[in-house]
């Protein structure tokens, strides 16, 4: 269970676009009783160049700590995690899937992860997806996330938390654990081919730092979990996010880190802020 943790933990590092955005995923936060600025950057969880650039840099040194999505320095983090991960009122996988699609699931996540859907059966089907990320990468998965939070430890700056562990993992009792399922079933039937598409081109949008873009490509995804549930994984926790960044940015300031797909659309970050009085501009 603890490579399963971790394979998770390295997608939730924090799981990632109104008005028109330039192309930046770098974006300077100030005005609206704000002493110093803040920044606001898109992230991207899983890639193969975690390379950061020197713009991103410099925020860094301006700034006197960074906020994930989650609390890395949670001591709980790891519990929290594993108390989450579990379906709800005794649902498996196996009730949400006919005997031959879990039998190809059985047979895919033991030759891509080692565990068997069996041992898995009670895990919410997405998060299960989750641990499959690295395999449809092309290269050695890395983490900007990572990136970040060890430039804050050599800066000895504190690393904090938008939400919880059990608010983000919440999100997916929110999604049908039947549509959580099909698309697992998909991903196991054409052996990742689809989803590795998929990344491919997010990756290349991501490279452009064209957050619009972003948007489309979530709205636009074959994948129903990122199409259809876009309130749930995006527009809700946005709107959760801005009173909590407000009092974090008033109190020191600070670097925001947060998926990319958070950042552009009208009610994307950038907007949101915006919107509660900020001034917020790319940075290049």
């Amino acid at each position: 269970m603890k490579k399963i943790f971790l394979l998770l933990c390295s997608f939730f590092l924090g799981m990632a676009f109104g008005q028109k955005s330039d192309n930046s995923l770098l974006w300077k936060i100030s005005g609206n009783g704000l002493k110093e600025p803040s920044y606001l950057f898109g992230t991207i969880h899983i890639t193969c160049d975690a390379s950061l650039s020197d713009k991103v840099k410099t925020a860094l040194d301006k700034t006197q700590q960074l906020c994930l999505e989650l609390d890395m320095d949670d001591p709980n983090m790891q519990v929290e995690m594993m108390n989450s991960m579990m379906m709800q009122n005794g649902v498996t996988m196996k009730s949400l899937a006919k005997p031959e699609d879990f039998k190809a699931v059985d047979a895919f996540l033991t030759a891509n992860v080692g565990f068997s859907a069996e041992m898995l059966n009670t895990v919410k089907p997405f998060m299960v997806s989750a641990m499959l990320y690295p395999k449809m990468l092309n290269c050695e998965m890395q983490s900007v996330e990572a990136e970040l939070i060890k430039i804050a430890k050599t800066q000895n700056e504190e690393v904090i938390g938008l939400e919880t562990v059990s608010e983000q993992l919440a999100v997916f009792d929110a999604i049908p654990y039947q549509e959580q399922m099909n698309e697992l079933v998909i991903t196991a039937k054409d052996n990742m081919q689809r989803d590795k598409t998929e990344f491919t081109e997010m990756m290349a949008i991501y490279k452009s730092e064209n957050v619009e873009a972003m948007v489309t490509f979530t709205e636009k995804s074959p994948n129903a979990m990122t199409s259809k549930y876009g309130d749930v994984l995006l527009k809700n926790r946005n709107q959760n996010w801005i009173s909590r960044m407000t009092t974090i940015a008033k109190n020191k300031p600070t670097f925001f880190g947060v998926g990319a797909a958070h950042l552009g659309g009208k009610e994307g970050v950038i907007a949101l802020l915006r919107k509660a009085g900020f001034t917020v501009e790319a940075v290049y």
